[in-house]
């Protein structure tokens, strides 16, 4: 099967020997190589691929500017720190081998039909998740995109412009837009909604509802260095016990609004271990399926901080489109007619930005045994990611 093949063919690629993780961040070596794959993938099935101004793949099968647009299915290659496996390269290998196993039984599309590679979609290096898609629906000023710096100090447009990109030429792409009529991307599920689905039965695919509203804050601790060995504790200005205290609250904040927070990123300056720190900036990940549940949450964190958090990125809650979403799980009916199991999600993906940018766009999940991702321990079994591919390819069939 071709979908063995491929994904054999990525395991290695930007995985780090030492914690068995990925470490496929946007615009760089690891990058060019997943890039230069999918390059390589796209021409051998005789597909015309085109990069947006966003720097999003696009690998199309017929000319959406001569037919109307297209069905288009895809997802992501780049990875969290020390990510799985799975988070976006299984929507990109599932779909090349759906329609790898529809064009072997003879099919022709109705339609135009691509695959897409989103850039940047988990913001790894430069801190805004689903930044291709949002630069190329307008969502990300490309001003701000730009000027974002990675932990190097690197920013994005030298970045863009060593991996042999033009940074002026970053920004909102129309006419790609135009190309797509419909979106659906299948994603590995990053928790057990379906691992408990059907009073505990399970199921081995499923269909996104919707996206819970989430977001990203800075916050800014200020403090004072000093030596760690002489300085008196009541002589101390010490940005860690801000940090603390917005820890400790982040947790007890969101078990009280029934939402999720995390602080997962810091740099301390100077960073010594006899030093007392001049400077910590934490990041906050907050979500949850009521939007102003998770702004409570991120004001009590920062009362409990003593700072006003910057915002860098929010996404109100994004419903996929009830139509299409209903279609997909009737038509991934089990053989007794039970529809695929319906499930909201609280991760971020491509398709909730272009769903929010008006493309009626659905998601399929693929069962997770462990629950667990952004981990090394992502996993799918080889047997549910084959009945990924069908269910794409029964997708493809049906709207393609």
């Amino acid at each position: 099967m071709s979908f063995d093949r491929m994904w054999a063919e990525l395991a290695p690629l930007g995985r780090d020997r030492d914690t068995g993780g990925y470490r496929r961040f946007a615009w760089t070596r690891e990058d060019a190589a997943l890039r230069e794959w999918f390059t390589g993938e796209a021409g051998g099935r005789g597909l015309s691929l085109t990069e947006d101004r966003a720097g999003n793949l696009w690998a199309w099968l017929g000319d959406p500017d001569a037919d109307g647009p297209g069905l288009v299915l895809g997802s992501h290659l780049d990875s969290v720190p020390d990510g799985g496996a799975f988070d976006g390269p299984l929507g990109v290998v599932s779909a090349l081998a759906a329609l790898d196993r529809l064009r072997a039984e003879g099919w022709s599309p109705r339609r135009p039909v691509a695959i897409a590679v989103f850039a940047d979609e988990e913001g790894a290096r430069f801190g805004v998740a689903c930044a291709g898609s949002r630069i190329l629906t307008g969502g990300l000023d490309a001003d701000r995109a730009r000027a974002l710096r990675d932990s190097d100090g690197t920013t994005m447009a030298d970045a863009l412009a060593a991996a042999g990109r033009a940074p002026s030429a970053l920004g909102p792409d129309a006419e790609a837009l135009r190309r797509v009529g419909r979106f659906v991307e299948l994603h590995v599920e990053q928790g057990k909604g379906l691992v408990d689905a059907r009073d505990g039965t399970g199921a081995a695919v499923g269909v996104a509802s919707a996206i819970w509203p989430h977001g990203r804050w800075r916050l800014d601790l200020a403090g004072r260095a000093d030596h760690a060995g002489t300085t008196r504790l009541a002589d101390r200005a010490d940005p860690m016990l801000a940090l603390a205290d917005a820890i400790r609250t982040a947790r007890t904040s969101a078990e009280r609004h029934r939402a999720l927070a995390t602080v997962g990123k810091l740099s301390v300056r100077p960073n010594g271990v006899n030093a007392i720190p001049s400077a910590v900036t934490a990041w906050l990940d907050a979500r949850g399926p009521v939007a102003e549940d998770v702004r409570a949450v991120v004001a009590d964190v920062a009362a409990a901080a003593g700072v006003d958090p910057v915002e860098e990125s929010w996404t109100p809650t994004t419903d996929f489109d009830p139509n299409l979403r209903d279609r997909l799980a009737t038509l991934l009916a089990d053989p007794d007619g039970t529809p695929a199991p319906v499930l909201p999600t609280g991760a971020g993906h491509d398709a909730g930005i272009l769903a929010a940018a008006g493309i009626p766009s659905a998601m399929l999940f693929v069962r997770n045994p462990t629950g667990v991702s952004h981990s090394p321990r992502e996993h799918a079994e080889p047997d549910d990611c084959h009945r990924g591919v069908h269910a794409l390819a029964r997708v493809l069939r049906e709207l393609g």
